[in-house]
């Protein structure tokens, strides 16, 4: 055992971020290495990378750097979004050895065996244009909820987003392959899987990839949805709970909205992007709806779900944002029935149509803005616990345990806290709040 060579992974970004980092784990603990903390020497170091602000490529740096100081001998890669977008700029760090784009992301363990350290540094990347394939991914024993990814890329052209440069077209995984590994995760002990993509609305469509098969190993026709989907995970046993990660307002159809309120397993708890309450600043964003479609997604959901969590994404500062703009952006999250926002300053990406409009808003004024719409969600968040005051709801209890205490979620996305009991990790209990 004292042979193995041991790796050490290191996730920046999202949920599909964080499975794609699991499965990466499993290729190589196949392969015979041994996984072990970031923080400990490791031989073999990997950080996938999300490029959506300039603070991830920022911590990206840092992290090698650290590295660096710890462990000069190992050997370092770096993947995901930031690698695919800037494979030279990354490659220029000192102490990286491999960058691996979009497309050689999980040919990780392949590439490991070709690489020396000392090496002038490596880059496997290719045009975004020529990634096509789907590679299902899902996190395991990483923690209690499983992130599932279903889909990849994106086919949308939102004036500030680098995504579908740094993961290509949208495309996705087939049905009976999502059930099947829903079913393998069931035989794992898992009780609730997160379902993620880019663009998870968007599920179904796409090119077809090799693995696109029917069971006579021909290629398919693509003719599923995210509905059909939600339909077929619904139906399954084995599993507790589901939830959707994020979908775009335009995606989210009233049948899956209603789906949802039906259904035993799919939790009411839904995360919607906004981005901004001005339809003026929608449209400058290449958003796909207009805030009257998102007013009424909130509404029916809230109408059939009353007891349902709604978390909002919102941008701050995007070029030619007026104070009146923001005012607006303010009001609209302000009148709407929602839980909690996910806040994010704009930050100028490279090679998008943002970094062409004005005026730009100055990085105080977007700082600003941002604490306002945080202490926006502080308010709305503490508003939507207190209603259920005195109820009592289920908690699925997750591992870690934090100076003698634990953390769950209700199915509606309140967190719980509580003093540990071994017996309580991964089981859904009954919980007075």
């Amino acid at each position: 055992m004292g042979s193995k060579k041991t790796v050490a992974f290191h996730t920046l970004g999202c949920k599909l971020n964080f499975s794609e980092t699991s499965t990466l784990s499993r290729l190589l603990e196949n392969e015979g290495f041994e996984k072990t903390a970031f923080e400990n020497v490791a031989d073999v170091y990997v950080i996938n990378t999300c490029s959506v602000t300039d603070n991830a490529d920022k911590e990206c740096r840092q992290l090698v750097r650290r590295i660096q100081r710890k462990s000069p001998e190992s050997l370092v890669v770096i993947t995901g979004c930031y690698a695919q977008l800037k494979p030279k700029e990354i490659a220029s760090i000192p102490g990286v050895d491999m960058v691996l784009g979009a497309a050689e992301k999980f040919n990780l363990a392949q590439h490991l065996k070709e690489l020396t350290k000392g090496d002038a540094t490596k880059i496997c990347s290719c045009d975004i244009e020529e990634v096509s394939g789907f590679h299902s991914s899902f996190s395991l024993h990483d923690r209690t909820r499983t992130f599932l990814k279903v889909q990849d890329g994106c086919d949308y052209n939102c004036s500030f987003c680098t995504i579908p440069m740094a993961r290509g077209k949208s495309r996705s995984d087939l049905i009976e392959r999502v059930v099947e590994n829903v079913k393998k995760l069931a035989a794992n002990g898992v009780k609730e899987v997160v379902l993620t993509g880019v663009n998870l609305g968007d599920f179904g469509k796409g090119p077809q990839d090799g693995l696109a098969t029917n069971s006579t190993g021909s290629p398919r026709n693509r003719e599923e949805n995210f509905y059909e989907l939600a339909q077929a995970l619904d139906q399954l046993e084995g599993i507790d709970r589901f939830r959707i990660s994020s979908i775009e307002p335009n995606l989210l159809t009233n049948d899956i909205i209603e789906l949802v309120a039906n259904s035993n397993s799919f939790m009411p708890h839904f995360h919607i992007p906004l981005q901004s309450g001005s339809n003026r600043i929608l449209g400058l964003m290449r958003r796909r709806y207009r805030r009257e479609l998102y007013a009424e997604r909130v509404k029916l959901i809230k109408t059939l779900m009353p007891h349902a969590a709604i978390g909002v994404d919102v941008i701050v500062g995007f070029p030619g944002e007026t104070d009146d703009d923001f005012q607006e952006t303010f009001e609209f999250l302000h009148s709407l029935d929602i839980t909690y926002l996910h806040v994010f300053t704009y930050s100028e990406r490279d090679n998008t149509h943002a970094l062409t409009l004005g005026p730009v808003v100055p990085i105080p004024v977007r700082h600003e803005r941002n604490k306002i719409l945080r202490n926006l969600s502080y308010m709305k968040s503490q508003y939507f616990s207190q209603q259920f005051t005195g109820q009592t709801r289920k908690v699925l209890f997750e591992e870690n345990e934090k100076s003698g205490m634990m953390e769950g979620y209700t199915d509606n996305y309140i967190k719980v806290v509580a003093p540990y009991k071994q017996e309580w990790v991964n089981q859904i209990v009954d919980w007075k709040l």
